[in-house]
């Protein structure tokens, strides 16, 4: 049966790695992005020019009334909802926490958390048996920094990652006799283009060294754990929290 999934920030990265490899196996894809069209309508011909069923949906979802319109305009254009990943986030520039502003940490919460509950929100309203659903699955892209900390560089960034997996662990619970199962990939260091836009372009390779595998991951990796706890294959699993992180 053919099952619908939303991700949201899809366009790049991690996020465009899930939408591919979600298609492949079956999923008809809504690929959110916030600024660039170009890219996201790549990842839809990407899928597309395989076979797939993909559909660009753009919308911040820091703002309510447009995650509002981003999940109509899926109910509208692909049907009903069985999936979603909460991947949308940003990092900014490494700072200490005495020296970063009130702007800052509000953009860090209001994408990377808000933004999260917004969309789990509306899947729920729409997955949840006891409302007429068919029941289905959320997956949150937490991080390793959410149990590192990132100490003089991204603070901000790891506790908003750290309420993500607090999320996660009482959503599940929250939803677990309503059909829905709520699960979180934290990833390690991952060789995607976040780094440059938090101002460290080399991140990845400059840190490797800290990984006991000795290498960065890439979003290919990452997308394999998250369309697993997607999938059936996953049916008993809800709740968890897995590193995708090379051991670091």
């Amino acid at each position: 049966m053919r099952k619908v999934l939303l991700v949201t920030g899809g366009s790049r990265g991690i996020g465009a790695a899930v939408c591919e490899l979600a298609a492949q196996n079956g999923w008809a894809v809504a690929v959110n992005y916030t600024r660039d069209a170009e890219a996201a309508q790549a990842v839809v011909a990407r899928i597309q020019a395989r076979g797939g069923e993909a559909l660009a949906i753009q919308a911040d979802v820091a703002d309510e009334a447009q995650v509002m319109r981003l999940f109509e305009t899926l109910d509208q254009q692909l049907g009903p909802l069985q999936g979603l990943v909460n991947n949308a986030g940003v990092v900014d520039a490494p700072a200490q926490l005495a020296d970063m502003s009130w702007a800052r940490w509000k953009r860090m919460f209001d994408i990377n958390v808000l933004g999260s509950f917004a969309c789990a929100r509306e899947a729920i309203r729409r997955m949840s048996t006891r409302r007429g659903g068919r029941g289905g699955s959320i997956v949150n892209l937490s991080s390793a920094a959410a149990r590192l900390g990132s100490p003089g560089h991204y603070l901000d960034y790891a506790a908003a990652k750290g309420a993500i997996d607090v999320f996660t662990l009482g959503l599940a619970k929250e939803v677990a006799a309503e059909g829905i199962r709520v699960n979180a990939v934290r990833p390690g260091l991952i060789d995607t283009d976040i780094h440059a836009s938090g101002g460290l372009p080399d991140r990845v390779r400059d840190l490797a060294h800290q990984v006991p595998m000795g290498r960065g991951g890439a979003p290919e990796e990452v997308a394999q754990a998250v369309v697993w706890l997607l999938s059936d294959a996953a049916s008993y699993t809800t709740m968890s929290l897995l590193d995708v992180s090379g051991g670091r």
